[in-house]
């Protein structure tokens, strides 16, 4: 198996159908011109009937896998759960709104074959979104990006592709999402950026605000800024 999709969801019960339809189209139904793959759809505690038809879509396609949490725990725990359970080398990280393009999906792999590059981050051509949205996520990662020095102008894109590996290295807290450009790179990792597509919602709302973001995104800026500061690297380990 050459890579999983890992698909945080939380209310998306109008969105799964036609993502997962959208997945086999453009990548096969298990196996196709990017490899084999599967898709772990990781529910976070809906209230809908997103975990049910996502069940059905399983006697459809046996590649998709369903995992649930007890309680909502937020993106990160719903991303780390899912990669945690995952049996490829690569993972693929993707919204379940259908806002990311899985025609995408080939390009981010390809751009992880060079073998010192550990994540592959999306960066979103033109944001299909409203002005505030558009416009709190520039000054957000325009003030992340001077911070961190990170060189990456849209870390709130969900669509990546990382060595799980890599991910594994990394020390987890909640919405380290938001940062993993800058986690990667801090641990020595090599970051690569690919322009991708950004389509509308169809269905749904978000689950996000920009104050919201803004109130628990300060905090953890600084918490990362504190663990590049603790962390010493020790740049090569040999056994003697």
């Amino acid at each position: 198996m050459r890579f999983s999709i890992v698909i945080p969801v939380l209310n998306e019960a109008d969105n799964v159908v036609p993502l997962a339809e959208e997945l086999v189209e453009v990548l096969g139904p298990g196996e196709g011109p990017a490899g084999a793959y599967e898709v772990l759809f990781v529910d976070d505690g809906s209230t809908d009937a997103t975990a049910e038809r996502i069940t059905a879509l399983k006697a459809r396609f046996p590649h998709l896998r369903l995992l649930r949490h007890a309680n909502r725990a937020g993106k990160s725990a719903a991303l780390r759960s899912g990669i945690l359970a995952a049996r490829a080398p690569w993972i693929v990280t993707m919204d379940g709104d259908g806002q990311n393009d899985p025609r995408d999906v080939p390009g981010l792999l390809a751009a992880g074959e060079d073998p010192a590059v550990a994540l592959v981050a999306g960066l979103r051509r033109r944001r299909d979104d409203t002005v505030w949205r558009r416009l709190a996520s520039r000054i957000g990662n325009g003030i992340r990006r001077a911070m961190l020095r990170d060189a990456c102008p849209d870390t709130a894109c969900g669509l990546k592709a990382m060595r799980r590996d890599a991910y594994l290295s990394l020390p987890y807290f909640d919405t380290m999402h938001r940062f993993f450009p800058a986690l990667m790179g801090y641990r020595g990792h090599k970051v690569a950026m690919l322009g991708v597509n950004d389509r509308a919602r169809h269905a749904g709302s978000s689950k996000y605000t920009n104050l919201g973001r803004a109130l628990v995104g300060l905090p953890d800026l600084f918490g990362v800024i504190w663990l590049r500061r603790r962390t010493t690297l020790p740049g090569g380990v040999t056994e003697a």
